[in-house]
């Protein structure tokens, strides 16, 4: 199984500070460069990237995503908040229980002898897999840095071995649809019938950062102190993940109730570089974590004793008719549906569901 570890960094000195960004503006540069000019190929991405003043593992990480982009996912455009990628070459860490901080790593930078020690903040639900990444017992992925204002996140993709689930052949299987509108929308596919259906509003995450949208805005218009801007920059990020965190774990309690279950999510891989639905729609869907939500319900639904399974998002109707009451009954609506358990906006969200449920 593969799993993202999260940590952050410890504020940097002003020196570290300006290698990082430094470091993290040449990456986007070559990204850029090398998506522009069409390179679809290791070696023609490399040629690219190779003057460009980076490290080898930085440089080795756009090798095998550029080409992704092209082949993989038809990508137009990129993202403007790249993160930084890094092959698992540069996972260097240093351990030492007297330290406040327990774990460093060591930060790659071109050139001899020029990398740097930091260290970070661990998230405590995470320690168990810190110390199997560590003790040689979880194998290193490809690491991300991301820039959060004044703050940097680190991402380490995980993979150690787990029990697979047992089933009996009779799985019922639960799609999960990650949105904006409506955060999630499950339904469990019994006898190719839709049945049950949840639906977890996102109105609450919407307001939550519209406001954080304003308020940081007006923070900066107004030449506020860094600290207060970072304090509420924090607060609603905080807000943020205890909603992801308690929508991911009512997901998990929905698929219990079924005999068998089997979690179906689409793959969201890349998910940023392929939306084009407009300037504004864009950085508006940038915003918001799909895949962190998805990562928190595998996670769950793994310690549950559930499995996981991901499939292509398929092509979705621009108009669905078909909607289904908790009775399991179909009916043909125009509109939405009063059921016993919600009450839906719209139909086309359960036909998706329906749509990518079978994976058997």
């Amino acid at each position: 199984m593969t799993k993202t570890l999260e940590a952050t960094l410890a504020p940097p000195t002003q020196g570290k500070a300006v290698r990082l960004c430094r470091l993290l503006s040449t990456y986007r540069e070559a990204l850029d460069e090398a998506f522009d000019l069409g390179a679809d190929t290791m070696g023609g991405v490399s040629d690219v990237v190779t003057p460009f003043d980076l490290p080898y593992q930085a440089k080795a990480a756009l090798c095998s995503y550029v080409p992704q982009l092209h082949k993989t996912y038809n990508a137009h455009e990129l993202d403007d908040e790249h993160p930084l990628r890094f092959t698992n070459q540069a996972a260097k860490f240093d351990r030492d229980e007297s330290r406040h901080y327990e774990i460093c790593w060591n930060v790659p930078l071109p050139g001899y002898r020029t990398n740097f020690w930091i260290p970070l903040r661990l998230n405590p639900e995470q320690r168990s897999l810190w110390n199997d990444l560590l003790e040689g017992d979880a194998k290193a992925g490809q690491i991300q840095l991301k820039q959060n204002r004044s703050s940097w996140v680190f991402h380490i993709a995980v993979e150690y071995e787990v029990d697979d689930p047992e089933t009996d052949g009779g799985e019922t299987y639960i799609g999960f649809d990650i949105g904006e509108s409506a955060l999630i929308t499950g339904c469990a596919l019994r006898r190719n019938t839709p049945t049950k259906p949840m639906l977890e509003s996102g109105s609450r995450a919407r307001y939550l950062r519209k406001e954080m949208y304003t308020t940081l805005k007006r923070l900066q218009e107004r030449n506020t102190s860094e600290w207060r801007t970072d304090e509420r920059f924090g607060h609603y990020q905080n807000a943020l993940t205890d909603i992801v965190e308690k929508v991911s774990r009512r997901a998990v309690e929905y698929a219990r109730q079924f005999e068998n279950p089997v979690i179906v999510l689409e793959d969201l891989s890349y998910i940023r570089d392929h939306l084009d639905y407009g300037k504004f729609m864009n950085r508006r869907l940038h915003a918001w974590a799909f895949a962190r939500l998805q990562d928190w319900i595998e996670d769950k639904a793994t310690e549950a004793g559930i499995p996981a399974r991901y499939v292509n998002p398929g092509t979705r109707p621009r108009r669905a008719t078909r909607a289904v009451a908790s009775d399991g009954v179909v009916r043909k609506l125009s509109s939405g549906v009063r059921t016993t358990t919600a009450t839906f906006q719209s139909s086309k969200r359960i036909s998706t569901r329906r749509r990518i449920s079978p994976v058997a």
